[in-house]
Protein backbone atom coordinates (compact mmCIF):
# COMPACT_ATOMS: atom_id res chain seq x y z
CA UNK A 1 0.00 0.00 0.00
CA UNK A 2 1.52 3.50 -1.06
CA UNK A 3 1.81 6.24 1.21
CA UNK A 4 -1.30 8.27 0.37
CA UNK A 5 -4.09 5.39 0.40
CA UNK A 6 -2.69 4.95 4.41
CA UNK A 7 -3.25 8.64 5.30
CA UNK A 8 -6.39 8.90 4.01
CA UNK A 9 -7.50 5.43 5.45
CA UNK A 10 -6.39 7.04 8.86
CA UNK A 11 -7.86 9.95 8.42
CA UNK A 12 -10.99 7.97 7.50
CA UNK A 13 -10.69 5.79 10.60
CA UNK A 14 -10.35 8.99 13.05
CA UNK A 15 -13.18 10.59 11.41
CA UNK A 16 -15.44 7.23 11.52
CA UNK A 17 -14.55 6.88 14.92
CA UNK A 18 -13.95 10.42 16.83
CA UNK A 19 -15.68 12.82 14.71
CA UNK A 20 -18.13 14.63 16.66
CA UNK A 21 -16.33 13.88 20.07
CA UNK A 22 -13.04 15.63 19.05
CA UNK A 23 -14.69 18.28 16.44
CA UNK A 24 -11.15 20.01 15.68
CA UNK A 25 -10.61 16.27 13.78
CA UNK A 26 -13.66 16.53 12.21
CA UNK A 27 -13.01 19.72 10.78
CA UNK A 28 -9.16 19.62 9.88
CA UNK A 29 -10.40 15.71 8.69
CA UNK A 30 -13.07 16.75 6.61
CA UNK A 31 -10.90 20.03 5.63
CA UNK A 32 -7.67 17.94 4.32
CA UNK A 33 -10.22 14.88 2.50
CA UNK A 34 -12.05 18.27 0.61
CA UNK A 35 -8.82 19.95 0.10
CA UNK A 36 -7.34 16.58 -1.79
CA UNK A 37 -10.00 16.14 -3.27
CA UNK A 38 -10.82 19.66 -4.72
CA UNK A 39 -6.82 20.08 -5.34
CA UNK A 40 -6.02 16.73 -7.44
CA UNK A 41 -8.82 17.56 -9.80
CA UNK A 42 -7.64 20.94 -10.09
CA UNK A 43 -4.32 19.65 -10.88
CA UNK A 44 -5.39 17.11 -13.19
CA UNK A 45 -5.94 14.24 -10.95
CA UNK A 46 -1.97 13.78 -9.85
CA UNK A 47 -1.56 13.33 -6.29
CA UNK A 48 1.75 15.67 -5.69
CA UNK A 49 3.59 17.56 -2.94
CA UNK A 50 1.76 20.50 -3.63
CA UNK A 51 -1.78 18.59 -3.71
CA UNK A 52 -0.85 17.38 -0.20
CA UNK A 53 0.53 20.48 1.13
CA UNK A 54 -3.02 22.37 0.09
CA UNK A 55 -4.84 19.64 1.68
CA UNK A 56 -2.75 19.28 4.73
CA UNK A 57 -2.88 23.41 5.49
CA UNK A 58 -6.65 23.36 4.50
CA UNK A 59 -7.35 20.91 7.32
CA UNK A 60 -4.94 23.00 9.73
CA UNK A 61 -6.59 26.32 8.64
CA UNK A 62 -9.82 24.33 9.34
CA UNK A 63 -8.71 23.08 12.99
CA UNK A 64 -7.56 26.23 14.02
CA UNK A 65 -10.57 28.14 13.11
CA UNK A 66 -12.83 25.43 14.48
CA UNK A 67 -11.40 26.49 17.95
CA UNK A 68 -12.03 30.16 17.63
CA UNK A 69 -15.33 30.63 14.79
CA UNK A 70 -16.75 27.08 16.16
CA UNK A 71 -20.49 28.50 14.97
CA UNK A 72 -19.46 29.10 11.24
CA UNK A 73 -16.63 26.40 11.19
CA UNK A 74 -19.56 24.07 11.79
CA UNK A 75 -21.51 25.15 8.99
CA UNK A 76 -18.59 25.60 6.66
CA UNK A 77 -17.76 22.00 7.64
CA UNK A 78 -21.29 20.11 7.01
CA UNK A 79 -20.74 21.95 4.06
CA UNK A 80 -17.73 20.78 2.59
CA UNK A 81 -18.56 17.22 4.39
CA UNK A 82 -21.88 17.04 2.27
CA UNK A 83 -20.51 18.54 -0.43
CA UNK A 84 -17.54 15.79 -0.36
CA UNK A 85 -20.18 13.04 -0.37
CA UNK A 86 -22.50 14.37 -2.90
CA UNK A 87 -19.44 15.01 -5.34
CA UNK A 88 -18.48 11.48 -4.58
CA UNK A 89 -21.43 9.86 -5.23
CA UNK A 90 -21.90 11.94 -8.60
CA UNK A 91 -18.49 10.67 -9.65
CA UNK A 92 -20.11 7.10 -9.43
CA UNK A 93 -22.66 7.88 -12.08
CA UNK A 94 -23.27 8.46 -15.49
CA UNK A 95 -23.75 12.18 -14.64
CA UNK A 96 -20.49 12.87 -13.55
CA UNK A 97 -19.99 16.21 -15.05
CA UNK A 98 -22.87 17.30 -13.10
CA UNK A 99 -20.25 16.13 -9.42
CA UNK A 100 -19.44 20.10 -8.53
CA UNK A 101 -23.39 20.57 -8.99
CA UNK A 102 -23.66 17.43 -6.67
CA UNK A 103 -20.70 19.37 -3.86
CA UNK A 104 -22.57 22.27 -3.71
CA UNK A 105 -26.18 20.47 -3.32
CA UNK A 106 -24.90 18.22 -0.88
CA UNK A 107 -22.83 20.70 0.65
CA UNK A 108 -25.90 23.06 1.25
CA UNK A 109 -27.66 20.17 2.43
CA UNK A 110 -25.01 19.01 4.89
CA UNK A 111 -24.30 22.58 6.45
CA UNK A 112 -28.07 22.58 7.06
CA UNK A 113 -28.27 19.43 9.22
CA UNK A 114 -25.01 19.88 11.35
CA UNK A 115 -26.61 23.43 12.49
CA UNK A 116 -29.87 22.27 12.88
CA UNK A 117 -28.75 18.66 14.58
CA UNK A 118 -25.45 19.42 15.82
CA UNK A 119 -24.30 15.94 17.44
CA UNK A 120 -26.43 13.83 15.17
CA UNK A 121 -25.51 15.51 12.27
CA UNK A 122 -22.14 15.50 13.59
CA UNK A 123 -22.27 11.81 13.76
CA UNK A 124 -23.71 10.79 10.79
CA UNK A 125 -21.25 12.65 8.41
CA UNK A 126 -18.21 11.56 10.30
CA UNK A 127 -19.19 8.46 9.84
CA UNK A 128 -20.60 8.97 6.51
CA UNK A 129 -17.15 10.33 5.81
CA UNK A 130 -14.72 8.42 7.18
CA UNK A 131 -16.81 5.32 5.83
CA UNK A 132 -16.44 7.03 2.13
CA UNK A 133 -12.41 7.47 2.64
CA UNK A 134 -11.38 4.43 3.66
CA UNK A 135 -13.52 2.36 1.52
CA UNK A 136 -12.25 4.19 -1.21
CA UNK A 137 -9.00 3.43 -0.11
CA UNK A 138 -9.44 -0.22 0.08
CA UNK A 139 -8.47 -1.98 -2.95
CA UNK A 140 -11.93 -4.51 -2.94
CA UNK A 141 -14.15 -5.48 -5.43
CA UNK A 142 -17.25 -3.74 -6.07
CA UNK A 143 -19.53 -5.42 -3.69
CA UNK A 144 -16.91 -6.01 -0.97
CA UNK A 145 -16.36 -2.40 -1.02
CA UNK A 146 -19.99 -1.90 -0.26
CA UNK A 147 -20.33 -4.20 2.13
CA UNK A 148 -16.88 -2.73 4.20
CA UNK A 149 -18.98 0.80 4.22
CA UNK A 150 -21.97 0.16 5.04
CA UNK A 151 -20.47 -2.17 8.34
CA UNK A 152 -18.10 1.39 8.60
CA UNK A 153 -21.19 3.21 8.69
CA UNK A 154 -23.32 1.45 11.15
CA UNK A 155 -19.66 0.74 13.42
CA UNK A 156 -18.90 4.34 13.13
CA UNK A 157 -22.23 5.54 14.28
CA UNK A 158 -22.71 2.92 17.32
CA UNK A 159 -19.28 4.10 19.04
CA UNK A 160 -19.87 7.70 18.37
CA UNK A 161 -23.19 7.15 19.70
CA UNK A 162 -21.89 5.34 22.54
CA UNK A 163 -19.32 8.22 23.50
CA UNK A 164 -22.28 10.58 23.14
CA UNK A 165 -24.09 8.82 26.10
CA UNK A 166 -21.09 9.09 27.67
CA UNK A 167 -19.50 12.09 27.33
CA UNK A 168 -21.12 15.93 27.97
CA UNK A 169 -22.09 17.14 24.12
CA UNK A 170 -19.62 19.03 22.34
CA UNK A 171 -20.02 22.59 22.26
CA UNK A 172 -23.25 23.37 20.55
CA UNK A 173 -23.36 26.14 17.93
CA UNK A 174 -20.92 28.50 19.52
CA UNK A 175 -21.96 28.76 23.45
Amino acid sequence: MTTMPLINIIVGAALLLFGRRLFWLFVAGVGFVAGMTLATAWFGGNISPVVILIATGVGIIGAILSVFLQGAVVAIAGFLSGGYLAYTLALGTNHASFAWIAFFIGGVIGALLVVGLFDWALIGLSALTGATVISENVALDRTASTLLFLALIVFGVVVQTRQLTKTPPAHKNGQ
